[in-house]
């Protein structure tokens, strides 16, 4: 049975995880879902990352993971999809699959197949209307190929550092 994860910023206490697991069960209702986290704090792209980084290596292999942590949805970022060989990632292109991306042989897609998009796509919630609809394609076993066009420069978040001085630590804590 083919598992996709949701990991979000959306909380739960209003229906658009429902909303974004039912776009998923529509284009296969056999699917298992899991949860990963909708707490993330809003808007949060580094805990986002950290938190996929350390809660989704466990998976089985074919593992679909969409996250959507997304303040740019709207805007002019691009929706991707990810395939490192082992498990296959959807979501925004901002940063959120920075520790994905260097890992070796990924492929990396930018998802511009409407075919694959439920319809019409609301300009506010791509979550449910691309990226669901694409992890579910993606969990049935469509190639990577068929999302859209490869790309080479995603955006990645910087690497996080500590630095000493006159001792004093100064870093950014992404995670307690």
């Amino acid at each position: 049975m083919p598992i996709v994860t949701l990991t979000s910023d959306f909380g739960i206490r209003d229906s658009y995880v429902g909303a974004m697991k039912g776009a998923l069960l529509e284009i296969d209702d056999a699917l298992t879902l899991v949860d990963i986290t909708h707490e993330i704090a809003p808007q949060d792209i580094a805990a986002g990352s950290h938190t996929l980084r350390h809660g989704t290596p466990t998976f089985p292999l074919g593992t679909v993971h969409l996250a959507v942590v997304d303040p740019g949805v709207g805007g002019k970022r691009r929706a991707i999809a990810i395939d490192d060989g082992r498990h296959r990632w959807v979501g925004p292109d901002n940063g959120l699959f920075s520790h994905v991306l260097n890992l070796p042989q990924i492929r990396i897609h930018e998802l511009t197949n409407p075919g694959l998009h439920r319809q019409p796509v609301s300009p506010t919630f791509h979550g449910r209307d691309v990226f669901a609809p694409v992890a579910a394609h993606l969990a049935r076993g469509l190639d990577i190929n068929m999302t859209g066009r490869q790309i080479e420069d995603p955006i990645r978040l910087p690497m996080a550092s500590c630095h000493f001085l006159d001792g004093t630590i100064t870093g950014r804590i992404v995670h307690i």
